[in-house]
């Protein structure tokens, strides 16, 4: 009988995966695999939510066919640690073991700031503002994780989404720097060679005109990381390929002094939201051109990624802000926008077929 493997999507204002997995993999399965370049990743995902232990493999090898050496492990505080110090890594011990097997290096996101739209804190936790007892708590779980996975885990994102979070007249973007500071302070000790930074979405911070919140962490940690969408406010695509390269521009000079992450690139071909496969063709193309002449600013470059989901399943929970549904009144309409094109911003169709850009990715990474 065929163990199941059950798949949950969480959704930030990035699209963000998140694998639920109730198997092991067995010994016997491990292999050695070539060396692969692990500046260039792909996120991994199955085309449904609820899948086999033979079938996630297949994806794996469909991943593998593409030559990306890295991928992102999506972690929620309150499933990896249900009880204090007692951790849950069941789900997180499979798919560390698929991408040993298949030569990838991991990105850890484990966001301990927008907890209320990808997952909320522990039940035990509480609702903890920033300060020493966060600090200690979120040190000690990363701690572990890094630990168990020890070599195989080689950077981690702690906050993000940072620029739909914070407040201007709270303080509070002061507060969790400075939190920051310290977890970063003290998991160095332990894990020297783990790189730690914050995320940003870059098309909110350009959209809206945040670029404030990210010249705040510019200098901070050992990256600042970034999603991408070509999108407006209300989720519909209404850049180019080009000025969608001009975007990816716009992160590194908003950061000159730090290495820069796109851990989240996409493009969606959804079409009635402005998306089409010859224009996700095109950008991974100029994406993958503008990665190789900047790639020594660039820490890591990911595509989101495999699979689509089939239409409607990209459920998006979180509310929008006010400055969003005011352009047009319907919250609902903002959101089931988001999730048409979480749902087509795969390479792979749900029947296995490829898209244009598939190929094109293929190539890029094939020459970088």
């Amino acid at each position: 009988m065929d163990k199941k493997i059950f798949i949950a999507i969480g959704i930030g204002v990035a699209a963000i995966a998140a694998l639920l997995i109730s198997s092991s993999i067995p010994q016997e399965d491990v292999f050695v695999v070539q060396q692969k370049n692990d500046k260039l990743g792909i996120i991994v995902n199955t085309p449904t939510q609820q899948v086999t232990l033979d079938q996630i493999k297949k994806t794996y090898s469909r991943a593998d066919e593409s030559g990306a050496g890295r991928t992102n492990l999506y972690l929620f505080w309150n499933h990896v640690e249900p009880e204090q110090e007692k951790y849950n890594f069941r789900d997180t011990d499979v798919l560390m073991s698929l991408n040993k097997n298949n030569g990838m290096q991991t990105t850890l996101y484990l966001s301990i700031v927008n907890g209320r739209t990808i997952g909320p804190y522990p039940t035990w936790m509480g609702t903890p503002g920033f300060g020493t007892l966060l600090e200690t708590k979120a040190t000690t779980t990363l701690d572990a994780i890094l630990t168990r996975y020890d070599g195989a885990i080689d950077s981690v994102i702690i906050g993000a989404e940072l620029d739909s979070y914070f407040d201007d007249a709270d303080g509070s973007v002061n507060l969790y720097r400075e939190s920051f500071n310290n977890i970063y302070s003290e998991l160095k000790q332990k894990h020297p060679d783990v790189k730690m930074g914050n995320a940003f979405s870059l098309n909110n911070v350009l959209n809206k005109n945040l670029t404030r919140y990210v010249s705040e962490f510019a200098d901070t940690g050992d990256f600042v990381a970034f999603t991408y969408l070509p999108v407006d406010r209300i989720n519909d695509i209404t850049k180019t390929p080009a000025q969608a390269r001009a975007d990816l521009q716009k992160a590194l000079d908003m950061v000159p002094n730090n290495q820069v992450v796109f851990f989240e690139l996409s493009w969606s071909t959804a079409q009635d939201i402005g998306g089409s496969e010859q224009g996700q063709e095109e950008f991974i193309k100029t994406a993958y051109e503008f990665y190789r002449e900047n790639q020594s600013k660039i820490e890591f470059f990911n595509w989101y990624r495999i699979y689509d989901r089939p239409d409607g399943s990209c459920v998006i929970d979180q509310k929008f802000a006010e400055s969003q549904v005011s352009l047009t009144n319907n919250d609902q309409y903002v959101r089931e926008r988001l999730g048409n094109y979480i749902c087509n911003a795969g390479l792979l169709k749900t029947d296995d077929s490829a898209k244009s850009g598939w190929d094109e990715l293929k190539k890029q990474i094939g020459s970088s």
